[in-house]
């Protein structure tokens, strides 16, 4: 139990920042189907990283763990001069375009810590299927509840929410890439 216990709090820990996006996302009013697919895509994204840090070892980790952070900043800011450029045009934000291949990198970049979470999955169980399960769970969870509460932000406050989620995007980007 307490191994189990252990686990969901590293899958926990491997969402926050998956969460904090999230919020900073949902406030440009995703639709539902959107939603889903992009929490679906972060958690499968957080089962297979784990998998592949576990299988691909050392040498890989050194490469990624140098670019992650610049990396995953790089596509914040990316989102938010695209979120940035609709807002200028003071058009309705009826829904961001957000391609399936901006989903994809979206997820790859909250993911990577997964990755290296991976590396020392055998040292944390033996049961590892399981684990990567939790943390897929965990991400999927934490991602869906980010989005939703971004959009009910965007709903209560308008225009103001987005504002708020276009500078959260833009603070944790630079945070990235100066990390």
């Amino acid at each position: 139990m307490a191994e189990i216990i252990n686990i969901f709090l590293i899958g926990i820990a491997l969402s926050m920042d998956t969460f904090s996006l999230s919020l900073g996302i949902g406030t440009y009013n995703l639709k539902r189907q959107k939603c889903f697919i992009l929490s679906t895509i972060v958690g499968i994204m957080h089962f297979i990283m784990p998998f592949l840090g576990n299988i691909l070892g050392q040498n890989l980790m050194n490469f990624f763990s140098m670019n992650s952070n610049l990396f995953l900043g790089c596509i914040l800011l990316f989102i938010a001069a695209n979120l940035l450029i609709d807002l200028i045009k003071n058009e309705p934000l009826e829904e961001i375009n957000f391609s399936f291949f901006g989903m994809f990198l979206f997820a790859f970049g909250v993911s990577i810590d997964a990755f290296s979470t991976g590396l020392a999955l055998s040292a944390i169980t033996q049961n590892k299927i399981l684990a990567m399960s939790i943390f897929s769970l965990t991400s999927f969870f934490f991602t869906a509840t980010g989005l939703f509460l971004g959009k009910f932000a965007s709903q209560k406050l308008g225009k103001k929410a987005n504002i708020l989620g276009l500078g959260l995007l833009i603070v944790l980007g630079i945070f990235h890439i100066c990390k």
